[in-house]
């Protein structure tokens, strides 16, 4: 966010925080890079299992565009969505199992999501405000693992 905008549901029923197309962009960006370089697979961190309801992270919308630039592009690319479907909660024990407490430790200092842009504040599951949509959904799902692990 560039403003203090307040954040809230539009009357678009969407989070006052949706960037149009913002996914869309990035991944086009990205197949036309990997078209010029032969990579064949781009690995992109979207998931609409808990999620603000953006629709640009959701499933169809990811084949659609998979789709959409093969058949620009002529090529055979394949936008590989491995968080899709899992939970906030899964995702941090995926990176505890695949990477350990590094990779813990690098997504909760590397990493961000607050909507308010908080990098000042360091809380349990990283930087953020602890109020905005993002930050309630990375807190609750680091809670969640951190309970189990």
């Amino acid at each position: 966010m560039t403003s203090d905008a307040e954040i809230a549901m539009g009357a678009n029923g969407l989070p006052t925080t949706f960037v149009p197309a913002r996914n869309l962009l990035f991944l086009t960006f990205a197949g036309a890079l990997a078209y010029r370089r032969g990579i064949k697979h781009i690995v992109t961190g979207v998931c609409e299992t808990d999620y603000s309801g953006y629709p640009d992270c959701r499933d169809d919308t990811i084949k659609a565009l998979q789709v959409a630039l093969n058949l620009g592009m002529d090529c055979r690319l394949v936008l590989h969505t491995p968080l899709m479907f899992v939970d906030k909660a899964s995702t941090w024990r995926m990176a505890s199992e695949l990477g350990g407490e590094p990779l813990v430790q690098a997504i909760l200092e590397q990493s961000h999501s607050c909507y308010v842009g908080d990098r000042a504040t360091r809380r349990a599951y990283g930087y953020g405000c602890d109020a905005c949509p993002a930050c309630e959904l990375r807190r609750g799902g680091w809670e969640r693992w951190a309970a189990q692990a």
